[in-house]
């Protein structure tokens, strides 16, 4: 499972002309899931996301997690996320899960996060051409990989 994190002063979420979520300050992540992500994927990668000191205290130190400043996340599925660009010039997305395995993992992914939250988390509509408009705070953007945990 791979996220690409972006700590925002606010994003949304346009589906054809009707703006379907919007956060204020938090984080977008923008997810992709491959064929081999499991359970186990998602439980690491909630602890990780819940925990991870990326935004500003008093003092102006990056000191503090999503939880601690009660911050927003907005969920958007990417499956070209998992592209490979080795050969040719065409991404190729055979990593990529399929449907039929992504969706399940999404709606866990979403659900974990709700819980470790304890309150609802916005998305986007997996599989859906959409248009992701944020504001990048600071900016600050993270690359993380469950299956290469660096």
């Amino acid at each position: 499972m791979r996220v690409l994190l972006q700590r925002v002063s606010q994003a949304s979420v346009t589906i054809g002309a009707a703006k379907k979520s919007q956060i204020g300050v938090g984080i977008l992540l923008l997810i992709g899931i491959s064929r081999e992500d499991n359970d186990q994927d998602i439980d690491w990668l909630v602890r990780k996301l819940l925990s991870l000191r990326i935004f500003e205290d008093e003092s102006g130190k990056i000191n503090l997690s999503l939880l601690e400043i009660g911050g927003d996340v907005l969920v958007v599925s990417q499956f070209s996320l998992h592209a490979r660009v080795k050969k040719g010039t065409r991404p190729s997305f055979e990593r990529a899960a399929s449907p039929e395995i992504a969706i399940p993992l999404y709606e866990r992914f979403i659900a974990t996060l709700e819980a470790g939250l304890d309150r609802p988390v916005r998305t986007g509509e997996f599989g859906a051409m959409m248009e992701v408009e944020l504001t990048n705070d600071g900016p600050l953007t993270i690359w993380i990989d469950s299956k290469n945990r660096e």
